[in-house]
């Protein structure tokens, strides 16, 4: 693998948009490649941009001599010659404190928000669900947004086997309209599970709504036969054309992705954008 850059770059802000989606691997070379060059042809700031953020689900050790691998990710961007990151929606938000440059985290929830109360969905009906007690932060805030209640799906192991229990902790979902939030569709077994849930206790419309539309392995076959109304994921990873069900909608992040690398060239804050 190799880069040549076909102009003078001395002096410029550079801000380079990769994804590391699957091919993971490929596409994190291409980034530390790319980084590298334009370091070498003494660009005067780099911004690694990364729509998805690669590895970020091994953040900590959950087993014995297993890796952090998104440390790892971290550092070598890092000694590539970054100075400076550019995300949106991390699994976990204490992965900007893996890089030792300054790391600006985007969020995808007004894009979204945007896009379910532009669908002319009943205002007086709509509950937003969190499909696990792990996202209750997420559900919230879309919540306070969307100005509609909060619901829980809690599954616990109740035996040793396989036997689960699952309920609905909080606001009522029986003739509601579920919208449930999550920062990435990746085998969508969990938010398969929790529509079904939300289905058998008397939802009327259930929506499923992530940043990262990974979509792998068994996630196409579980989408189809699960009780959704509709998915939403936005293009922070490109959707194949096999994996783009009747249902699914996607949203662009581009003009998100602008706003914030303008704010950044200009050295505005970025987290205004929030406000």
């Amino acid at each position: 693998m190799s880069c040549k850059i076909d102009e003078d770059v001395r002096g410029r802000d550079i801000f380079i948009v990769q994804p590391t989606c699957p091919p993971v691997d490929e596409y994190l070379m291409e980034l530390l490649v790319m980084i590298d060059s334009f370091k070498r042809a003494s660009s005067y700031r780099i911004t690694a941009v990364i729509p998805y953020f690669g590895y970020a689900r091994q953040d900590r050790k959950d087993a014995g001599r297993v890796p952090i691998t998104a440390k790892l990710v971290a550092n070598l961007i890092t000694r590539a010659g970054a100075d400076r990151v550019l995300a949106m929606d991390l699994h976990a938000a204490q992965i900007q404190g893996f890089f030792d440059v300054p790391v600006d985290h985007l969020y995808a929830a007004p894009v979204l928000n945007n896009h379910l109360q532009s669908i002319d969905l009943p205002a007086d009906d709509l509950i937003v669900v969190s499909p696990d007690v792990g996202g209750i932060k997420r559900a919230v805030g879309h919540g306070q947004r969307l100005n509609a209640p909060l619901a829980i799906v809690d599954k616990r192991r109740v035996s040793a086997d396989t036997t689960t229990s699952a309920n609905i902790i909080g606001a009522s979902v029986e003739g509601k309209v579920a919208l449930m939030f999550d920062d990435m569709i990746s085998t969508a077994g969990s938010i398969c599970s929790a529509a079904e849930v939300l289905h058998n206790h008397g939802a009327k419309q259930i929506f499923a709504a992530a940043t990262h539309g990974l979509l792998v392995g068994p996630a196409v076959e579980r989408l189809q036969a699960a009780p959704l109304s509709g998915i939403i994921v936005t293009d922070s990873i490109p959707l194949a054309q096999e994996k783009n069900l009747p249902n699914i909608t996607v949203l662009s992040v581009a003009s998100l992705l602008g706003q914030a690398i303008k704010r950044i060239h200009r050295n505005e804050s970025v987290s205004m954008m929030f406000q």
